[in-house]
């Protein structure tokens, strides 16, 4: 069944209820009424499937993990309050019988290097970078370090990299390292990790998967391998997500491969008109045919599909030039998210890569004059005519 198929009827209409509803109800219900006492000490032991409390399992909550684990061909999937949240538990959960050292991509998002250092590490986890990009770097850097963990994105933020994935899960496998692939920017339309050799996958659903920006998540998927402690330890820390963000991401699931299709196409036109615009010095998309990564590309993301986001730099810009730049655009939203229906502005710099050093924002390649855009599915000409104005 192709993944837009089951984006529609995955999850939904589940047994053994006799009257079965269209769309998967919200069930608000903190705790559950079990028939007897034994059924309850079987439920409570995972000895049989059904529901007591809801930081264990809520049937909202199941219905959206089985819809995500079929789209990224999983084992199993945990639902959480949010990307970071999921991130965390999900390395905390695999470096448990581990060495607690994470091997992580040096092009990352900037909470995630917030995350390693000031919340885990504060707990002794030891974090180095690594340039994923480089295999020959990347071995070197697993033999040295020999980590628990190695941690990239699917598609870099913000400067849309893309890592030979099947080569880096073998590398991981020859170690007995955890590969785990943040897929948020390719969704499972692009690209499912599981699939590559990856261990576990997590997302922001509060992006694209969600698309309608009126909602937070992040989801854990796993093979078979770390899912039981995956949800072992979800029923302790209890990071899961509420039953009405599930059912509110589960919604925006079913038209997720329509809009990420559409918003493939417009980042593309974006791209493509950027790169002839004076104003422009650098336009950073994964269709460039001079993008460090083509081959790559070319063999793992489908035909002409290459995600929404763009970024791009303004030639001679400085901060205030940005700030003014941004401030003229009017139908582009200028928040901090992505993947939403409508097209996001987004400065690094003061955002997303804040409190990245200096060194390290220098070596990413985050300059002062860079922006990222995140295309929704209006008409790309109407996209396009802002961001014209604005420059």
């Amino acid at each position: 069944m192709k993944i837009q198929t089951r984006a529609v009827h995955a999850g939904d209409r589940r047994k053994p209820q006799t009257q079965i509803p269209v769309s998967t109800p919200v069930h608000f219900a903190a705790s559950w009424i079990n028939e007897s006492q034994a059924e309850q000490d079987r439920i409570f032991g995972a000895e049989q499937k059904g529901y007591a409390y809801s930081r264990y399992c809520n049937p909202t909550a199941d219905a959206l993990e089985e819809l995500v684990t079929s789209l990224e061909n999983g084992h199993g999937t945990l639902a959480c309050a949010s990307g970071m949240v999921a991130l965390q538990h999900a390395l905390t959960s695999v470096l448990l019988d581990r060495p607690r050292r994470v091997l992580c991509a040096r092009d990352i998002y900037g909470a995630t290097i917030k995350l390693l250092f000031d919340v885990m590490g504060s707990y002794g986890l030891e974090t180095k970078f690594a340039d994923t990009n480089d295999l020959a770097a990347l071995e070197q850097a697993l033999d040295e370090f020999q980590p628990g963990c190695l941690l990239m994105e699917t598609i870099s933020n913000p400067l849309l990299r893309v890592g030979d994935m099947p080569a880096i899960a073998a590398l991981c496998k020859a170690r007995n390292t955890v590969l785990m692939v943040d897929n948020t920017f390719a969704t499972p339309l692009l690209m499912r990790p599981l699939e590559h050799g990856a261990d576990v996958v997590v997302h922001s659903s509060t992006k694209y998967l969600s698309g309608h920006g009126d909602t937070l998540g992040g989801l854990i998927t796993t093979t078979e391998q770390f899912h039981e402690t995956v949800r072992r330890l979800s029923r302790i820390a209890g990071p899961v997500m509420g039953p009405m963000e599930c059912f509110l991401t589960m919604r925006g699931i079913k038209t997720f491969a329509l809009r990420m299709e559409r918003q493939c196409q417009n980042s593309l036109a974006l791209a493509m008109w950027l790169k002839n615009h004076p104003r422009i010095e650098a336009v950073y998309h994964p269709s460039c045919p001079a993008h460090p990564d083509a081959a790559v590309i070319d063999r793992l993301l489908p035909e002409g599909l290459y995600g929404g986001m763009v970024s791009f730099e303004i030639k001679g810009a400085a901060k205030p030039d940005i700030f003014a730049f941004l401030d003229r655009l009017n139908l582009v939203v200028k928040a901090t998210s992505l993947g939403d229906v409508h097209t996001m502005a987004l400065y690094p710099w003061i955002s997303s890569h804040r409190d990245v050093p200096p060194a390290l924002k220098a070596e990413m390649g985050v300059r002062e004059s860079l922006v990222r855009f995140s295309a929704g599915i209006e008409a790309v000409e109407d996209i396009i005519a802002d961001i014209d104005q604005a420059l």
